[in-house]
Order: C-alpha cells, then structure tokens, then sequence
C-alpha cells in the first residue's frame, strides 16, 4: 500500500510541502494531534465532528512512519505510541475519575498500554513481511484486540472505535449486518487510505534525488498527478459508500412487531448524597419507595403495560429465596400491580444468593460467620403481574475493579474482613429473558443492566432467546454531569440497530427515554432532575444477520492476526537458523 523511503537522508520534500510536512517531521505535535481529532470525533460531540474519526489516526500512521525514517529505537516508539494512547483515553474518558479516581487513573493509563498491542504487532509484522502487508495488518491486529477486549476480567470496549458512531446512527444502519466492529473496519480502511493519499506531502512516495534531473519535469508532475487522483478516489469511495448503504437501508426500514405502551421512571436520588445509608443526607429506603410508587402512578394511563425503575432502585440487599416476604415487594404489588391490572414491572435491586456449604459455591462467593457462603448480585428483578413469583436475572458483564476483581486478588481479599461485601459480585451464564405476561403475550423483556449495554455480542443473546423489547436499567450519577452519561445513552443506540429492537431506558440520575429500531432516540429526559416518560414501542420478534451470526468479523480478526504473529515467528526462527 505505502513504500517506505530507503534513503530518507537524500530526499528533499517538494516544494508545495509547506505547513503540512513540518507538522510531520514533530513526534509530539503528531502524537497530540491525532488524540485530539479522535476526541472530536466521539460522542457526543456535534455529529458532524464525527467524520475526524476518519483522520484521527493519520497523524500516528506518520508518527510511526517517522520515527521508522529515523530508525529510533523501540522504547522512543513506544514512548510517542503511548502518549498517542494515553492522551485519547484520557481526553475521552476522564469521567470515570468522578466516580473512583484511582479507577479512573487505572482505566486510561492500562487501557492506554493495551491498545499499543495491536500497533506493536503492526509495526513488527511491517519489519518482517513489509509496508504492504503491514499496513493490511493494521486492522486485523487492532479489531482482533477489540474482540479479546470484549471477553476476558479486565474487557474495557468503551472504546471500541465502532461506538464512535453512536452519535449518527443513520450512518450505520449496516450495523444490523456487522455489528460494531464493522464500525471499526471503516474507521481504519478511510484512515490508510487518507494516509496514502498525504504521503504526497510527507515524501510518500513523492520525493525524489537532489541530483534526479527528472525532479522538474512535466511528465513526473502529471504521473505524481495521477497517482494521487486515484488514491483520492478510493478514500472517497470508501468514505461515502458505506454511509450511502445505510441511507438507503435506513430509509426502506419500517418499526416492526405489535404496539405497546411502555413508563420509564427517573427518580433522580443521588447516589453520593442521599441514595444509601452510609450517604450525608440519606432518604430513607421507605421514602425513596413511596416517591417512587407516587411517580409512577402519576404517569400511568389504562394502556400502560409495562414499567421500568433503575438499577439497583432496591439497594438493601435480599436474599431471593425471602425477597416476596419483603415489605418492599409486598408494597409494590398492593399499592402498584394490584391496583393496574396487566402491569408489569422491571426494578434494579441487590440481591444474595445462598450455598448450603463450600462444595456448592461459586467462585464470586463470599463467607461470613452468620450467612455462610452467598453470593452478592446486582440484579433485575421482574414483577410479571400481581401474583405471579418475582424471576431474577444478574448483572453478568460486570465493571473491572469495581464489580469484578480479578481472581488474583480475589483469592487475598476475601480473607480479609472489611465489615462489609468485599470481592467480587457473582454472575450468571446465559442471558435471562422474561416470559410475556398474559395482557402482553408480545411482550418477552430482555432485561439489559448498565455497562452491559455497551456490548454488542452479549446483548445479541435476548433476541436469540426471544427477546421482543430491550429494557436498560442504570445509574449513570456516578459520573456527575460529564460526558460519560451521554456516551452511554447514546451506545444503546448502536444495540437497538444491531438487534433491531426498540429500547426502554430508565436511569436513576442519568438520562431515561426510549430508542427505537433505526437507534433514534425518541424521547429523552433532562439531566438530574426527577422525571418520567411514556411511549409506544414496538415488539420485533425478526432476527437480524448479526444477531444470528455474531461478531464474525472479530473472530475472523483473531484467526488473521493468530496468522500474522505465527508467520512472523516463523520468519525469525528461519533467520537464526540462517545465521
């Protein structure tokens, strides 16, 4: 794709090279450039600043290419490689600070180190096999490493450069055939393809001899011409094609699936001040319920036939076997359910489940003298009607370091008492949908909790299951009033494409509202203030490409790229041997 320069010494740039070629002979300039652009482009920035995601890793393609020109050693690559890495993440989700700074601190300074894998393996399998194939190798090696980062205890996939589309999802209708990952093939193929095209200014490969007679001749100019209107070419096609693609599936979609009418409820009780015991200004679990309870009745109508509250709404931790003997529950369905025939409930609670001994406990189990062996979860819990039992489904892709610690650490802290839930919270398996309740024989709810919404994969699961609405429960105050909160309001429009399912979304102090099947955000709530929403959604009972197949592109990333190493391994055992 891009020859390098054998003798970068005795060239000379053309004349016309001007600003653009200084700013790509500084390391530094080209490592926070390219940060910056990546920045703008995400959510939530204005869409249009969407399209610098196509340019945003130009300048680190000119930054490698650089210091290979200057044949720099390995830990000054590294170096301007990483503070590339680490100043995105910082720039794009600093946020994570409000909640935890030392998570925050350890999100953007690992994450950082993890994406500089994939640019490691290009650049050696550039060394080794050369620019063409390195250059091909670029994708395969960054999206196989999204793949991994989506399934293993430390997975971290804000960044997966597909949700950068989160902001304008008439430009990925396609998703629903792709999936996000799609998303991060287009990002990368515009950006090499750009990057080809400026090699014209930064001497690649039009630079010549000092002594090259040729240096001022037409025919040269026209050829150079050429060449650089047909790499133009291709960088347009491959910008606009696939947007064109998605306007036209965009515009013959039509919502599928019978009507409903679904709440969304807001209770807005910050979670620093005033949501849990330990708060300064704590609202009593009793009064936090009864707000609840009059809310929701205010924006009930006869046609209501299911209601959504937030994640863990009912903090004070049950133990399931005993959750319908609690005096919540019991209020719930005397002054709600019993009153609204055919209405349906979904509710974030904290949930405990219990193991008769060691034998039979998971590995997230914890043990205290007066329960034994539990497991705490972070749960959703659904009230079908007014009689029928409560069924559970636990939170399973779970926060690194927050909800899940790895097992390493695990295995030390639990032997600590803390006086209070220390470790891991447990998770279960297979994804739970919830059976339609008799007035809404459409309705099968697939439960979605939090930071579950940003993986594509795994919320594919419901509508396998048989899923007809997806129903996000979270609570988004952590972050304060950042960007953080409407990044995630904006990633569950991505779901709703990739599934092709409307979403019901009810956040405690973040932002509640509905998305339907083109991931158009309907309605929205404001920010931290007590709120409610109603609407008629849709109950699609189709399965789309991506979700019957899944992330075919990721796994076919990761055999690719197992090729590339095993290649390249391959090539260094035959050069000792040679030696």
């Amino acid at each position: 794709m891009i020859l390098q320069n054998s003798n970068p010494t005795t060239t000379t740039p053309s004349p016309s090279a001007g600003g653009l070629t200084r700013l790509g002979q500084s390391p530094t300039a080209l490592a926070l450039l390219g940060a910056a652009l990546l920045w703008a482009g995400w959510p939530t920035h204005p869409a249009p600043l969407t399209l610098l995601l196509f340019v945003g890793f130009v300048p680190y393609l000119r930054l490698e290419q650089l210091l290979t020109e200057q044949q720099a050693r390995r830990g000054r690559v590294f170096g301007f490689t990483y503070l590339f890495l680490v100043l995105f993440n910082a720039f794009t989700t600093w946020w994570v600070s409000y909640a935890s700074l030392p998570a925050g601190i350890a999100a953007v300074v690992l994450n950082a180190a993890l994406m500089c894998l994939p640019l490691w393996a290009f650049r050696r399998t550039k060394q080794r096999l050369g620019p063409a194939l390195g250059y091909i190798s670029l994708p395969i090696y960054w999206i196989a490493f999204e793949q991994v980062h989506l399934h293993w205890d430390l997975t971290w996939p804000w960044l997966t450069l597909g949700n950068g589309f989160a902001s304008v999802p008439g430009w990925v209708q396609w998703y629903e055939y792709t999936g996000f990952l799609g998303g991060s093939v287009w990002v990368w193929v515009v950006n090499l393809l750009i990057f080809r095209c400026l090699g014209h200014w930064w001497n690649l490969p039009t630079t010549w001899h000092k002594d090259d007679p040729r240096r001022h001749s037409a025919s040269l100019a026209q050829m150079k011409a050429f060449r650089l209107s047909g790499r133009v070419g291709w960088a347009l096609l491959a910008l606009l094609l696939p947007g064109l693609v998605s306007g036209l599936i965009g515009l013959s979609y039509q919502e599928k699936g019978p009507a409903l009418e679904v709440v969304v409820i807001q209770p807005n009780v910050d979670p620093y001040q005033e949501k849990f015991p330990e708060n300064p200004h704590f609202i009593p679990r009793e009064e936090q319920l009864r707000r609840l309870l009059a809310r929701t009745e205010a924006n009930l109508t006869p046609q209501t036939r299911l209601v959504l509250w937030p994640e863990t709404t009912l903090e004070e931790p049950y133990f399931e076997t005993a959750f319908e003997q609690s005096p919540a529950a019991q209020r719930i369905r005397r002054e709600l359910l019993a009153r609204h025939p055919g209405l349906s409930l979904l509710t974030g609670i904290t949930s405990l489940g219990r193991y008769p001994d060691a034998a039979h406990a998971t590995a997230t189990a914890r043990f205290r003298d007066d329960l034994g062996y539990f497991d705490v979860y972070n749960t959703a819990a659904y009230f079908r009607d007014a009689t029928t039992p409560v069924v559970f489904y636990h939170k399973s892709r779970l926060v690194p370091g927050v909800e899940k610690i790895p097992p390493v650490l695990s295995s030390v802290l639990k032997n600590i008492d803390l006086g209070g839930l220390v470790g891991s919270y447990g998770a279960q398996d297979e994804r739970t949908v919830f059976a339609a309740p008799a007035a809404a024989p459409a309705l099968r709810l697939g439960p979605i909790i939090c930071y579950e919404s940003v993986y594509g994969d795994f919320i594919n699961a419901y509508p396998r299951g048989g899923a007809t609405l997806l129903g996000i429960i979270t609570n988004d105050g952590w972050w304060s009033d950042s960007p953080g909160h409407e990044q995630h309001l904006v990633y569950g429009a991505l779901r709703a494409i990739e599934t092709r399912r409307d979403i019901a979304r009810s956040a405690n102090t973040g932002i509640s509202g509905f998305i339907n099947q083109r991931g158009q955000i309907t309605q929205r709530t404001g920010w931290w203030v007590g709120a409610a929403a109603r609407a008629t959604v849709h109950l699609n009972d189709e399965v789309t490409f991506y979700v019957r197949y899944g992330e075919l592109i990721g796994r076919g990333a990761q055999a690719l790229a197992v090729l590339g190493l095993v290649a390249m391994c391959a090539l260094s055992i035959s050069a000792k041997f040679r030696a």
